[in-house]
């Protein structure tokens, strides 16, 4: 058993797919490299992941993106994840991303174009679903935005307000959460440009920026947030692929995932179709991001990227190839270095604990 706090790393992938759920894995601090301890497939299609503190240990929480979606806790006390109580729906369809804020699991739920609300109980377990909030409006792409699309919940950095990111809609909104009820309230909506198609969001270092990546086209929105009002307005653009590289049809491109570096320097994002790592920089205000370059990601279909607590490693969830694969990431120009991979069948993201 793996028992610091820093030492382990779990990743999911999609038990329709071939994989195998939730898998453990020891992190080697000086290298990078991912061990695989073992695996649990109790929760079908664990595609994204989270863990929180609970009681001076950790609690690992999953979404089951599925119809009908459900989130499940696991304890971690073990190599191998156990469930903590029993899985509990969240009254939408293939929940795909999910935050833990005000002593709730909240989850985006994709194809339901809703969020949902589960009360985490005193041992770390999840009670029923307290409240679910439905988003409205589409785009303009009638394959994919033709209904709201909620692809991420998170909390903001000041834990105040929740943000959920819609691809149907091409809109981030603005929520309250009661703490003691667990009721979402609408607090504001953002319009971000028709057919971007925005899939994740990330906050800078400072809190009063954040980065949209869009999955429909290839492009950063770089938005000014205050946590104070609860606004969130946009500033402007920067594509995340170079021009010559996005024209062709034949090869389309949906990035994934943004991270931003822990002093505010860098910005990475995952670049499925493209199959790489785009590395943009940060300017002393964060308001102007410039894109640096693009390097594999070490295998196909990126679709998680998650940074190290360190700061120092970045790692692919590569879900095609099925691979994890880590990067060295270097302290002055931000450019990852390929430094390993570890076999992970269908692959979707990785968090650390």
């Amino acid at each position: 058993m793996i028992g610091n706090s820093a030492g382990r790393a779990f990743l999911g992938s999609f038990t329709s797919a071939g994989g195998l759920g939730i898998t453990a894995a020891s992190v080697d601090r000086e290298t990078g490299a991912l061990t695989v301890l073992g695996s649990t497939d109790a929760v079908a299609d664990p595609s994204f992941l989270a863990v929180a503190p609970r009681d001076g240990g950790t609690v690992l929480y999953a979404v089951g993106e599925r119809a009908p979606g459900v989130a499940a806790a696991f304890a971690v006390d073990e190599d191998v994840p156990t469930l903590l109580g029993p899985a509990q729906a969240v009254d939408g369809d293939a929940p795909t991303h999910l935050a833990i804020a005000a002593n709730h699991l909240v989850t985006a739920n994709y194809t339901s174009g809703s969020v949902t609300a589960l009360p985490v109980l005193a041992d770390g377990s999840l009670g029923a679903a307290a409240s679910v909030l439905r988003h409205e409006g589409s785009g303009p792409d009638t394959g994919r935005q033709e209904a709201p699309h909620a692809h991420q919940v998170l909390a903001d950095p000041s834990g105040n307000w929740l943000v959920s990111v819609d691809l149907g809609t091409d809109s981030v909104r603005v929520c309250a959460l009661d703490p003691a009820t667990g009721a979402l309230r609408l607090h504001g909506e953002t319009a971000l440009r028709a057919g971007t198609g925005p899939r994740h969001l990330a906050f800078h270092p400072s809190g009063t920026l954040a980065y949209v990546l869009g999955e429909l086209e290839p492009v950063l929105t770089v938005c000014r947030w205050d946590a104070a009002t609860g606004r969130l307005d946009v500033l402007g653009e920067t594509p995340v692929l170079p021009e010559h590289e996005t024209a062709d049809d034949a090869v389309r491109t949906y990035p994934s995932e943004v991270v931003v570096a822990r002093d505010g320097r860098f910005l990475w994002t995952a670049n499925r179709g493209h199959d790489s790592i785009s590395v943009l920089t940060l300017d002393e205000s964060g308001e102007k991001a410039a894109l640096v370059g693009t390097v594999g990601c070490g295998g196909r279909w990126p679709r998680d990227l998650t940074l190290y607590p360190g700061g120092q490693w970045l790692y692919a969830a590569n879900e095609h190839s099925g691979n994890v694969s880590w990067f060295a990431v270097d302290a002055e120009t931000g450019i990852p270095r390929h430094a390993g991979s570890v076999e992970v069948p269908a692959a979707s993201c990785v968090v650390f604990a």
